[in-house]
């Protein structure tokens, strides 16, 4: 097939573990990180855009024979480039004018080769100047247009190369984000702030950037907490300190609050607090509850030595204090839903001279709360009755005003009042009207800010002893006890810290000279006639995550602040929703299939709009993060049961519908390991950015049988890349969509047996069965005993089974029962066999070069409980006296994560992930350390002492021609 076209780098090769690390390790970034500016759900790392845009946008030294004629000296390019883009992704790096010079120079030079025009020549000179290259770029390459563009950093990526960036979104929240990002800034580039204050101490300042901006934010952002503890201040009374931690006022950081419902008992009569915890700190702060006579009801008193353990509401119901009686969730559900549902101060946090003191509630602090008169501004829009994400409504919370106590309401409605009154005295400053309205915006997002904080949906994070906002998780979700920030505290959850983060955020931007474009639009509408585009874009996923309705939370106090200045963005009561791409069967009347026939069909028609409009120089960029899932029968699989996703599936039948094929897949990191999205379940941890240009329309059709011959030929190559390049085994059957749809999409069609067009669906069947295939293949890299150990574990896990059928399977693997269990794999007595569990295996300290009867699955068991039990630097002690088995035994844990996956064992699947995402950090610790021995193991206490395991076998060969061994 011929190409008509220069490649890209994209399309070529990239430095994935560079870009991988650098976005992992941004998640970890808060001060002046752009996304601290205002939440959004499942945004992109900056890091990974950028490296993706660049790499979008200059050629593979392949496509210039001419300048590069043999593959060594392109090769020596190519890694050149690399360098720049190891320099550029790194964050340290997001703002050094040399590495955002040569990253420019390098894009402006790709473009400049294939063209004639006066400014290509000028651009192609040794020593063009910056200025020269940023005009050619303003003025010469198409615009980055993202058209789901949401938190902006494809947008903000593309300014920063010096790019024309237009961000277009639906959603109006979305769309003030992206103004605060790449249009507003460069406005006001170098401008002076307004503020009396900078005015009287800086006039002989350079303000560079967006710094003037930010310095107007931050003195208006204090004066707006003045106006309001002017106001409001009464409504946050200090607590008093007890003598032993100094005595006198001190200022509450957080009020702990529990729910409460009458108790069902008729003869109790008492509001039962429902609390998940009595725990308050990781240090021994807690509560214990007591029982007032008269009146009679639950009082709390500070004593972490005697708080109980556990609380006294689960999943199943809730308990009383004061009687014992079981509370049905029914009753609290009703009970919540008649508007019975009350609240009790648990526990006042106050910063103490050296650490928070935990205080027990008073009466004048829950007055002051709960009788505040006054008046506020409540948003009475309805919630969604039933929508991805929300879990409240079942307990009374209709209304988005419901999700906020009465003095929470009161403090919001202050604050967002006061952003309009920052306006007035910017412009009696001397500020434009579009400057104060800059101004007002930014202050705005301070008020979302606020509002994530000071939600009744909020909670105290005990280890940490912090507050944790609204959005944890991309919910809206129960909380009983919830946490009350104080606006006008220096701690967790006030409200100069949003305040800050916008003024970080403003600070750190690299502006363009060119201010970008944000606007309102459907794709659909995104376009004008003609508008040729370079895109990379972030499409919904099917329905992971209710954009819309989430968002709604923020837009009503953003509605509220900002109307009045932006008032072509916020015209409807609530975020529009008809025409938002994603598969939500509540807007069908919970009808899925219509739900996921209006997603595919309008993914489609968003992907055609954009192969009309996309420049044919570079490909198109899309990511998408969905996890394959879904079991199901299929008989035409030679295993009776298939895998394929519905996101994948309807995503990929709109792409390929819309006339684009997959040229190439890359697994870019986009979450750290360790974070809350991920303690919380075995989450995807990367995005499979998928490379796509228009398809030929001379492109051939093949058979089935032929398809499955490419997969089976072309597949295990790239699937060994990926394991190369430590992809995460959570993430490996995404990442094997991309090759195989690759050589699906390639043929103008696959066909079935019977003449009919082979589906995507079945398409990704097969390239699940292809990929079970190569997981398998390399069994025979595996000595005996874990052969047999694998397929015993697939069978049972960790259950037992007949010794009868333990000892045929054996015999299969040319092994005995007996000879297994010598090997420390097995335990067998009464008849049964099982696979020891990690914490059985022997010894604690175990060393494999002393091991005369070692195994693959062993060194994998043991590499996974010296992890978790012992750290990194005893984990790569060990892997360092593997030597050659090293490789195997990652290999097998790639497999048996596989097994889990399809299994559902989720917590073994974890400890295989787990180690698979160590395993850089331990070859590079392996590396450092010298050959002493292990660390000693862990104390069992009353567990018996390590055995050492008798070994008959004195030569055990972990693989051909191993001689070591």
């Amino acid at each position: 097939m011929r190409t008509t076209y220069r490649k890209k780098l994209i399309e070529v090769a990239l430095p994935l573990e560079a870009i991988n690390a650098a976005s992992a390790r941004e998640k970890s970034i808060r001060h002046g990180h752009p996304s601290t500016l205002h939440l959004w759900w499942a945004r992109r790392p900056l890091a990974a855009a950028r490296a993706v845009l660049f790499a979008q946008l200059v050629d593979d030294p392949s496509s210039w024979p001419e300048l590069f004629p043999t593959e060594e000296t392109q090769n020596h390019e190519r890694q050149r480039l690399f360098r720049l883009i190891e320099d550029l992704v790194q964050w340290e790096n997001s703002s050094d004018e040399e590495i955002i010079n040569a990253a420019r120079l390098e894009i402006a030079r790709s473009h400049a080769r294939s063209s004639n025009s006066p400014k290509a020549k000028a651009v192609l000179k040794e020593g063009v100047k910056p200025s020269v290259v940023n005009e050619y770029l303003a003025t010469e390459l198409p615009p980055v247009h993202d058209p789901f563009a949401g938190g902006g950093s494809i947008p903000l990526e593309a300014q920063r190369l010096g790019l024309r960036a237009i961000a277009s979104d639906l959603n109006p929240v979305a769309v003030m984000i992206n103004k605060a990002l790449i249009e507003i800034p460069p406005k006001f580039a170098g401008i002076a702030p307004v503020n009396p204050e900078a005015r009287a101490n800086g006039k002989l300042r350079t303000w560079r950037g967006a710094e003037g901006l930010a310095e107007d934010v931050r003195y208006y952002g204090a004066w707006m907490r003045e106006q309001a503890k002017k106001q409001i201040g009464h409504l946050y009374p200090d607590a008093q300190l007890p003598k032993e931690h100094g005595g006198g006022k001190a200022k509450v950081i957080a009020w702990i609050w529990a729910r409460t419902v009458a108790c069902p008992n008729p003869a109790c009569g008492v509001h039962a607090p429902l609390l998940k915890s009595f725990r308050l700190s990781g240090k021994g702060d807690g509560v214990v509850a007591t029982l007032s006579r008269s009146p009679r009801r639950i009082m709390f008193r500070i004593d972490g030595k005697s708080s109980p353990e556990g609380g006294t509401v689960d999943r199943r119901g809730a308990k009383c204090i004061a009687c014992g009686a079981t509370i049905p969730l029914d009753h609290v559900r009703a009970e919540a839903s008649a508007g019975r549902m009350g609240a009790q101060l648990v526990a006042q946090v106050v910063e103490g001279a050296k650490k928070r003191v935990y205080l027990a509630p008073d009466e004048r602090a829950e007055q002051a709360a709960l009788c505040a008169k006054e008046t506020y501004w409540e948003p009475n829009a309805d919630l969604p009755h039933e929508a991805l994400g929300f879990r409240v409504q079942r307990y009374g919370m209709r209304s988005y005003g419901a999700l906020f106590s009465k003095r929470q309401l009161v403090a919001l409605s202050c604050f967002s009042r006061l952003t309009g009154e920052v306006a007035r005295e910017a412009r009696a400053a001397g500020a434009s009207e579009e400057y104060a309205r800059a101004l007002a915006t930014y202050l705005a997002f301070a008020v979302d800010k606020a509002a994530n904080y000071w939600s009744t949906l909020c909670s105290w994070y005990v280890n940490k002893e912090i507050m944790v906002s609204t959005f944890g998780l991309p919910t809206l979700s129960m909380v009983w006890d919830y946490a009350e920030a104080n606006p006008f505290s220096d701690s967790s959850g006030n409200w100069l810290v949003g305040v800050a983060q916008a003024a970080e955020a403003l600070e750190g931007l690299v502006l363009s000279v060119t201010p970008g474009v944000a606007r309102q639009a459907d794709v659909s509408q995104a376009f004008a006639a003609g508008d040729v585009a370079i895109v990379q874009s972030d499409p919904p996923y099917y329905d992971n995550i209710g954009y819309a309705n989430l968002s709604d939370f923020f837009y009503v106090w953003l509605r509220r602040s900002l109307s009045s200045f932006w008032g072509d963005v916020f015209h409807t009561v609530l975020t529009p929703k008809t025409d938002e791409l994603i598969a939500e069967p509540g807007r069908f009347n919970g009808d899925r299939e219509a739900a996921t026939r209006f997603f595919e069909n309008g993914l489609q028609r968003a992907f055609t709009v954009l192969r009309q409009h996309a420049t044919s120089d570079c490909p198109i960029a899309i990511y998408y993060a969905f996890k394959q899932q879904e079991v199901e029968s299929d008989d035409t699989s030679s295993t009776g049961a298939a895998v394929a996703s519905s996101g994948w599936d309807k995503m990929l039948s709109a792409l390929l519908g819309a006339g684009f094929q997959v040229d190439g897949t890359w697994p870019v990191r986009t979450e750290q390991p360790g974070g809350l999205r991920e303690a919380r379940r075995n989450a995807l941890a990367s995005s499979i950015v998928l490379v796509c240009r228009s398809r030929p329309q001379e492109g051939a059709s093949t058979t089935r049988g032929e398809f499955r011959r490419m997969l089976r030929k072309e597949l295990p190559d790239a699937l060994k890349k990926l394991q190369q390049g430590n992809i995460a085994p959570v993430d490996v059957a995404q990442a094997s969509i991309g090759p195989g749809m690759a050589i699906f999409s390639r043929h103008k069609a696959v066909l079935e047996a019977d003449g009919s067009p082979m589906t995507v669906r079945a398409a990704l069947q097969l390239i699940n069965e292809v990929l079970d295939e190569y997981l398998a293949s390399g069994e025979g890299d595996f000595d005996a005993d874990t052969r047999f150990a694998i397929t015993w574990y697939e069978q049972h896990g960790w259950a037992a089974g007949s010794f009868g059928e333990a000892e045929t399977l054996a015999k299969a693997r040319n092994v005995s029962v007996s000879g297994v269990v010598e090997a420390g794999i097995c335990h067998s007595a009464a008849g049964k066999v099982r696979i020891l569990k990690r914490p059985e295996m022997r010894p604690l300290d175990y060393d494999p070069t002393k091991d005369e009867r070692p195994t693959i699955w062993e060194f994998t068991q043991h590499m996974i409980r010296v992890l978790e039990d012992e750290g990194e630097e005893a984990a790569a002690r060990l892997l360092k006296k593997l030597g050659s088995a090293a490789d195997a035994t990652r290999e097998l844990a790639y497999r048996l994560y596989n097994t889990c996956e399809r299994k559902k064992w989720s917590e073994d699947a974890r400890a295989y992930n787990g180690l698979i995402l160590a395993w850089p950090e331990l070859e590079k610790l392996s590396a450092t350390l010298g050959d002493g021995p292990l660390p000693a193991a862990p104390s069992e206490g009353g567990k018996k002492a390590a055995k050492t395991k008798k070994a008959p076998k004195a030569q055990t060969r972990l693989f051909q021609g191993d001689d070591d061994a």
